[in-house]
């Protein structure tokens, strides 16, 4: 398939190349990789009921996390805005969701292993032992609620907020009461969904919540009046919703010349706020946006009025674009970068794929007025259209195995200037490994 389309200039390729495996693996399969929020790691979390530490700098095991969960940790994530220590939510197949905390944020430890120090405190080697793991992390609180496995968690923006998700079909809301004694209040159970609910999702800056499920839909909530509840059902894939990442909120997409497409863009985004990304078991990559307010807010095709909440909260979802075909097989997990925009994709097929959007030569003069009765005449301007191309395919990237998830990551090397962090690419299998891969662009159009 052709990255690039007839009348329009070749997009630029991307070259994924592999720049390390973490070490050393899980033994046995990996199905998340979370990177932290600031510092240049991550955490994965395994079928053998741990969740493991690396660092993006060496590329070696800080900590491994044991001891809490009897089944395998499905997922997890890391709290936001924390300072002074780490937070990590976990959430496993026994049905439960763990809350750890360790007493510093690994600053420490990062400076001294790109200072080029191979002595890593408690990582589980020579010089570390489990008594130093159990010292550095704590298993905090266990939250208690969900009825069958749980599948996804995600803190909220601020981090006062975690969602978790489960096969039992609810996804429930949980304050942290930051009060010192590890305290989490139940503050929604959310329960619309027909089927096991795969992803929860933040919204990058609003308490906005998505969701994706084995009913085939994406559901979008938020609060009112201190009711959470459904604002919208997106219906299109045709089959379990595996992922749903978030574009960054200053996202704009590459544009060849000139800065009026891009003005305009930033004109409609801010209207609409950042779109949605979605994959699924019916191999597609899809995109979604929210039909601003002044463009009439109630309910369309795309949305599913609720009963107990008023007409006027509910809000119209679009399909924006459908990504060019790539995958053989099921979709487990997209990402969206907030730094570059690109999108990187994978699935049962082992593939990496990797996505841009770019804007149309034409976009300017493409009709698409917005109703705005009254509203600032600058909205009223036609939308700046935009086209993805496929710039990176990388096959048998686990070589025969299923790879579970991808996330864009940052990394800051030995000697690197801080301003200038690397962004890599990192997937998790169903062999245990995580693989870390760095890309470059070049203008040779790409094709599979």
């Amino acid at each position: 398939m052709a990255a690039t389309e007839a009348g329009h200039p070749p997009s630029p390729t991307l070259t994924l190349s592999l720049l390390s495996d973490l070490t050393p693996p899980s033994l046995e399969r990996t199905w998340l990789t979370a990177p932290h929020p600031t510092l240049p790691l991550v955490a994965t979390c395994s079928s053998d009921k741990t969740v493991r530490v690396y660092s993006l700098t060496n590329f070696r095991l800080l900590s491994t996390i044991s001891g809490g969960h009897k089944r395998s940790v499905r997922t997890c994530a890391w709290k936001p805005n924390v300072s002074g220590e780490s937070v990590l939510a976990t959430g496993s197949f026994d049905a439960t969701v763990g809350v750890w905390r360790r007493w510093d944020n690994y600053g420490e430890t990062i400076g001294a292993a790109q200072d080029g120090d191979d002595v890593i405190p408690g990582r589980g080697g020579e010089e570390g032992t489990e008594e130093d793991e159990d010292e550095e992390w704590r298993f905090a609180v266990l939250l208690d609620g969900h009825d069958s496995e749980v599948k996804s968690v995600s803190w909220s923006a601020s981090g006062m907020l975690l969602a978790t998700c489960s096969r039992d079909k609810s996804i429930w809301i949980w304050e942290d009461l930051d009060d010192g004694d590890n305290n989490f209040e139940t503050v929604a159970v959310m329960q619309e969904h027909e089927g096991d609910v795969k992803c929860v999702a933040w919204h990058p800056a609003e308490e906005c919540l998505a969701s994706g499920s084995y009913d085939d839909t994406i559901r979008i909530w938020r609060e009112d009046i201190d009711d959470w509840g459904q604002v919208a059902c997106i219906r299109g894939h045709g089959g379990t919703v595996w992922g749903v990442d978030w574009e960054g909120s200053e996202n704009v997409p590459s544009v060849e010349n000139g800065s009026g497409p891009a003005d305009e863009w930033k004109r409609w985004h801010a209207l609409s706020g950042p779109r949605l990304a979605s994959c699924s078991h019916d191999k597609t990559v899809r995109v979604w946006r929210r039909q601003p307010k002044a463009q009439g807010g109630g309910p369309g095709a795309g949305a599913m009025p609720s009963i107990i909440r008023p007409a006027g909260i509910d809000e119209t979802w679009e399909e924006s674009a459908i990504l060019p075909h790539a995958h053989e097989l099921s979709i487990y997990a997209v990402a969206w970068s907030r730094r570059t925009g690109l999108l990187a994709s994978v699935g049962a097929d082992g593939r990496i794929v990797v996505y841009e959007e770019r804007f149309e030569a034409a976009s300017q003069t493409d009709p698409q007025p917005m109703d705005t009765d009254g509203a600032d005449a600058t909205s009223a301007t036609p939308q700046p259209s935009t086209t993805w191309s496929i710039v990176a395919v990388m096959d048998g990237a686990h070589d025969i195995y299923e790879i579970n998830h991808v996330v864009w990551a940052k990394r800051a090397d030995r000697g690197r200037d801080e301003n200038k962090e690397e962004e890599v690419l990192v997937t998790t299998a169903d062999d245990g490994s995580i693989k870390v891969w760095t890309y470059t662009m070049s203008s040779v159009p790409c094709s599979i």
